[in-house]
C-alpha cells in the first residue's frame, strides 16, 4: 500500500544506505596487512560483527562510552580468536580503522537509484547515532552527500536514536512536520521504534527478513521503497 502524505524521508546511513560490513572487513584486511597481523582475517571479521553490534547496543543505551566502544569492540575481536595484541597496537589499530573505515564506498544493491528516484519527490536526511567526522568522510567518499539536504547525528543532538530528542532535533533541522516525514532503518529498537515513539511513520529495512511484528512496515531490498513511496 502506497504511503501519501510524507514530504520528508530520513534514513539511516550504516547497515540502511552504506554497506558497513562490506567496508568494514575490507578496511580490517588494509590495516592487518600494513602491520604483518599472522591470523585468519575472515574469521576475525566473522567474530567481530556481532560483537561490534552489541557494543554499539551497549553505547546506544548509554552503558559504555566513545573510547571504550572504539577500543573494547577490537580487544574483544582479538581476545576471542586467541591472538594477542599489546595495548599500544591496539590503540593504533582503532585510530586507522576509523581513519580508513569512510575511505571504502560500497553502498547496499539500489541506494543510488532509490535516492535518485526519491530526491524529485521528497526532501532527503540522515539521521545516525555514528561520529560527526566518520559519517561525513563516508557520505562524501560514497556521493551520497549530493542527495541530502540536512545530516543529523548523535554529537550534534546530544542524545542516540531511539531517543526522542534526535529525532526532534533532525525535524528542526529539516524543518519537517511528523506527520508528514518517514524514517527508514535497519535497526527494529533505534530507527523504527524510535520513530515510531515519537510520532514519526517508519519503514523497516529488513534485509535478513529478520522476525518483525505485523504492524512494521518493512522492505527487504531499497528498492521495493519504490512501491511505498
Amino acid at each position: 500500500m502506497r504511503i501519501t502524505n510524507k514530504k520528508a524521508v530520513f534514513f539511516d546511513l550504516d547497515h540502511t544506505l552504506w554497506d558497513f560490513e562490506k567496508n568494514s572487513a575490507i578496511t580490517f584486511r588494509t590495516i592487518f596487512e600494513k602491520h604483518g597481523m599472522d591470523m585468519d582475517h575472515e574469521r576475525f571479521i566473522e567474530l567481530y560483527v556481532p560483537i561490534n553490534e552489541n557494543y554499539w547496543k551497549l553505547f546506544r543505551d548509554g552503558m559504555i562510552s566513545q573510547e571504550e566502544l572504539r577500543y573494547g569492540r577490537l580487544r574483544e575481536a582479538f581476545r576471542q580468536i586467541g591472538y594477542e595484541v599489546a595495548d599500544d597496537l591496539l590503540h593504533i589499530l582503532a585510530a586507522e580503522y576509523i581513519k580508513h573505515l569512510p575511505e571504502s564506498n560500497h553502498l547496499f544493491e539500489g541506494a543510488i537509484e532509490i535516492l535518485d528516484y526519491l530526491k524529485p519527490k521528497y526532501s532527503l536526511h540522515i539521521i545516525t547515532n555514528g561520529f560527526h567526522e566518520v559519517q561525513a568522510g563516508k557520505m562524501k567518499n560514497s556521493n551520497l552527500d549530493r542527495y541530502f539536504e540536512t545530516v543529523t547525528n548523535s554529537d550534534m543532538a546530544g542524545c542516540k536514536k531511539p531517543h526522542a530528542g534526535i529525532f526532534e532535533f533532525a525535524l528542526k533541522a529539516a524543518n519537517a512536520e511528523k506527520s508528514h516525514s518517514i524514517m527508514i532503518g535497519d535497526c527494529i529498537e533505534a530507527d523504527v521504534q524510535g520513530a515510531l515513539d515519537c510520532g514519526i511513520d517508519a519503514i523497516y529495512f529488513n534485509e535478513f527478513r529478520k522476525e518483525a511484528h505485523p504492524s512494521v512496515t518493512q522492505v527487504h531490498h531499497l528498492l521495493e521503497l519504490k512501491n511505498l513511496l
